[in-house]
């Protein structure tokens, strides 16, 4: 039975990340950062804030990129014109830290890799749920660390970072994690 629930969500899974890319024939492959895009904002659904992480019920929801934004548009087009759970989704280029905090979900990129430690212990006990795909990023205090395993795009999730931002992570996204600490 169980293993039948875990079908279900893989396949959930896939059917909303596919569902977010407008397929073209010109187009066939999505990138990386595409594919990441993609990741970011399911994440985003499968996650539950503290009403205090926002201004109001209707408030954006502020998905950043703190460093290097190696998505280039991608994913300000992946979230253009969705909310979750009544917050419209905003995209924001952080120049610092200090930006940083005004998001919900916050992209590190590998351009902070010797900056680990300190950008995640400087967002405190901000509720911005962390993602990255920089090697250490979990030994580090992140919470999602995308990566490619077998041409395929996985994840490791820190859910005792989660809880210490005051975040609930679905048990529906757990269960996809290769490993959760």
């Amino acid at each position: 039975m169980r293993k039948c629930a875990i079908n279900a969500v893989v396949v959930l899974f896939s059917v909303i990340f596919t569902a977010g890319f407008d397929c073209r024939a010109q187009n066939a492959q999505p990138t990386k950062y595409q594919i990441e895009a993609a990741f970011i904002y399911n994440f985003a659904r499968f996650v539950d804030w503290p009403t205090q992480a926002f201004t109001d019920a209707s408030s954006p929801m502020v998905i950043g990129v703190l460093g290097k934004n190696r998505f280039g548009s991608d994913l300000a087009q992946m979230i253009s014109g969705k909310a979750i759970r009544g917050h419209p989704l905003q995209f924001k280029e952080c120049a610092s830290l200090a930006d940083a905090t005004h998001c919900q979900v916050l992209f590190v990129s590998d351009s902070e890799k010797n900056h680990l430690s300190k950008d995640i212990s400087a967002l405190g006990g901000d509720s911005v749920l962390t993602v990255s795909e920089t090697d250490n990023f979990i030994a580090a205090g992140g919470m999602i660390d995308l990566r490619i395993v077998n041409d395929k795009m996985r994840f490791d999730i820190n859910n005792s970072a989660a809880k210490t931002a005051g975040l609930t992570i679905s048990s529906k996204l757990l269960s996809l994690a290769m490993s959760v600490k």
